[in-house]
């Protein structure tokens, strides 16, 4: 396993709609993709979004996935004003608030959207450690 790079694929229900929010909305680059996909590089990873029903048969299970889906994705900047502007900035695209930026017990900052399928993605500032990639 290549230990530089990994992927994060999304099921969607609605390709096109999920393209726009993430590469339109939330102004991630997007790569050349097949239609039926879209891949969008990150620091150190990529984003693949794929059809929620072509990846539950891919995957072998059913397309049924209700409720908490024990997974959350977090994104770290590298402030509170930082946190904030990215919250605006996918609320806008059509993200849902799930829970509003604010101080929390660790002594951090964050804040969770949902995206336009559920997907929960978590916006935080670590005080204590950048736990992203380091600056050119």
């Amino acid at each position: 396993m290549n230990p530089r790079m990994s992927m994060i694929t999304l099921g969607v229900s609605d390709l096109e709609r999920s393209v726009r929010f993430y590469r339109d909305g939330l102004g991630l680059p997007q790569l050349d993709s097949p239609p039926s996909v879209a891949f969008f590089p990150l620091n150190g990873t990529w984003l693949g979004l794929y059809g929620r029903q072509d990846l539950a048969e891919d995957v072998g299970v059913p397309d049924d996935g209700q409720g908490f889906r024990g997974v959350t994705i977090a994104h770290n900047l590298p402030s509170e004003e930082a946190v904030d502007r990215l919250m605006e900035e996918a609320l806008a695209a059509g993200a849902t608030l799930v829970k509003k930026p604010q101080t929390v017990f660790w002594g951090g900052y964050s804040g969770y959207f949902a995206d336009p399928d559920g997907h929960l993605w978590e916006i935080a500032h670590n005080p204590f450690a950048w736990v992203g990639p380091e600056d050119p």
